[in-house]
């Protein structure tokens, strides 16, 4: 019996051009949980950003953010329910070295706050007015007020390069995943990481969670839910890795 839906953003929910998540995604989450189904976004992207993002349904959700580095609980302003945090020291020599790249921006997420070094202004308005963090300012990363959770290079050029040149040699120290577009993230947690954590906190069993994913990040939930669907447009590898196959999630969870 499912009991909890974990579900991927970009790519998934989102696909192609889309900014906005589909209305029959709202109907179908609150019909889930009014037969006690509790439906979790889990994405690379900030608390207030998902809210944002659900906010018909906001305060009802649990949410996987920053690559499942924090999980909330639901309501107004849901409580902490687990934090990956990295080593601080190592997190700011990585920070550091983002800042010394060529082309590269770094965006440092504290639980719920992005904080920001920019090299060019237009790096504030991408995050607070495109992405929808909540952002501040600083000069350093050592201003950084908090624990860090992520470390993110936003890549001018490609990601991939990134991926593969200077900051590779970090993927022995945290966990390495394309966030999408421009991005490369580093964390100690990973998707499914957070999804236990989740687990743990809600007492349910890996094998009642249902998943949705469309890239790599994704697999370590995929791996650890115990009904997992990957998008038809994720990459051939993915696709043969798990058999379930959907182009809409809210196709499937009509089924439900």
């Amino acid at each position: 019996m499912i009991k909890l839906v974990a579900c991927d953003i970009d790519g998934t929910l989102l696909q192609g051009e889309d900014e906005a998540i589909a209305n029959a995604v709202f109907h179908e989450i609150t019909r889930l949980q009014r037969r006690g189904i509790q439906f979790c976004p889990a994405s690379g992207r900030q608390y207030s950003s998902l809210r944002r993002l659900f906010a018909p349904v906001a305060d009802s959700l649990y949410y996987l953010c920053d690559n499942g580095a924090v999980v909330f609980g639901p309501g107004a302003h849901g409580a902490v329910l687990a934090k990956e945090a990295m080593d601080q020291q190592s997190a700011l020599k990585l920070s550091r070295e983002i800042i010394a790249a060529s082309d590269c921006e770094v965006m440092i997420s504290g639980v719920d706050t992005s904080y920001l070094c920019p090299k060019h202004s237009d790096m504030v308005e991408l995050v607070r007015d495109f992405v929808g963090n909540n952002v501040s300012v600083i000069a350093c990363p050592e201003d950084i007020p908090e624990q860090i959770i992520k470390v993110s290079a936003y890549c001018r050029h490609d990601a991939r390069e990134e991926e593969h040149g200077a900051l590779s040699r970090w993927k022995d120290t945290f966990h390495m995943a394309l966030g999408g577009g421009p991005w490369l993230d580093f964390t100690i947690a990973d998707k499914g990481i957070g999804l236990k954590n989740l687990c743990d906190a809600l007492r349910t069993a890996p094998d009642e969670v249902m998943a949705f994913g469309d890239n790599y990040n994704d697999v370590p939930m995929l791996e650890l839910a115990g009904t997992a669907y990957i998008m038809d447009s994720a990459a051939p590898p993915l696709r043969r890795m798990f058999p379930k196959h959907c182009s809409k999630v809210e196709e499937v969870l009509a089924r439900l």
